[in-house]
């Protein structure tokens, strides 16, 4: 019997930023993996993600490498450096999520997804930079819902507010999960495949076994690091983001901020619309 194979393609989340172990990332999608099989056949694993990636990278670097190794799973968590990019287009990102997930369930492969929170609200920036960011991303998790649904996946909601408030969960750099947020995010996960018969073996546990940063730790992260960080991942955006930022103001001021995100929504709806092939059928064993 050949062995279940589990890939995780995605970003620097799902490379498992904010889970250090002997000197590497572990991480959620790792965590997963341990509990998907039973402890005397344990599944063969494959991480493929990516610190930075974006949907292009998935589709185009990483998507191909997951379907040679014929996975039986396959998680697919990216887009949050999508938003971050001035040429963001959330069509672009439908059309190329769209085309992931068919590729992943055409082969028969299982697939699994998440919708996350936005990075403004994570780093605490404040409401006028962060509303553009969060409008973004609430764009994002719209397309990622809707074809999450398309391709029938098994979707995990990791965008509500308690997931985001609960500090415990996350990292220094208040972007990443630290160990006791990866390990909750693989449980819930874990959860979903267990549900579906996709895991057989014990759930990852949710207490860690290093302590959570300190407040102290956070904030000297974000005096040396944060801004840095920001800079680094927002490259061609912060011009861009300063104007978003205006623009906040000037319709907060005018009381027409509704109309804002009623334009999102609509390309929302476009980019989806936009999307008239058919899911692919499961190749024949």
């Amino acid at each position: 019997m050949n062995a279940f194979t589990y890939v995780a393609l995605g970003d620097s989340l799902t490379a498992g930023v904010g889970d250090p172990v002997d000197g590497a990332w572990r991480g959620w999608a790792a965590l997963l993996a341990a509990g998907i099989g039973p402890p005397e056949r344990p599944v063969a694993f494959r991480n493929l993600a990516v610190n930075g990636a974006r949907t292009w990278d998935v589709l185009h670097r990483q998507t191909p490498e997951a379907l040679a190794l014929r996975p039986g799973l396959v998680s697919v968590v990216v887009g949050v450096n999508d938003t971050l990019r001035r040429t963001f287009d959330v069509r672009a990102v439908a059309a190329r999520l769209d085309e992931v997930y068919g590729a992943v369930t055409g082969r028969g492969a299982a697939l699994l997804t998440a919708c996350l929170p936005d990075p403004g609200a994570m780093l605490g920036l404040p409401g006028a930079l962060r509303r553009p960011l969060a409008r973004r991303q609430r764009a994002v998790n719209a397309v990622v819902h809707a074809l999450s649904e398309r391709h029938g996946a098994l979707h995990l909601h990791a965008a509500d507010e308690q997931w985001v408030a609960d500090r415990t969960l996350w990292s220094a750099d208040r972007l990443h999960p630290g160990e006791r947020g990866h390990r909750v995010f693989a449980a819930r996960c874990h959860a979903l495949l267990a549900a579906a018969g996709l895991a057989v073996g014990p759930p990852p546990g949710h207490e860690p076994e290093l302590p959570p940063p300190t407040r102290s730790a956070s904030l000297w992260w974000l005096a040396t690091e944060g801004t840095g960080w920001v800079a680094r991942r927002c490259t061609d955006l912060l011009p861009q983001l300063l104007a978003l930022a205006a623009a906040e103001v000037h319709h907060g001021l005018c009381g027409t901020s509704g109309g804002l995100d009623a334009r999102a929504a609509r390309s929302v709806a476009a980019a989806l619309t936009g999307l008239t092939v058919a899911p692919a059928r499961p190749e024949a064993a």
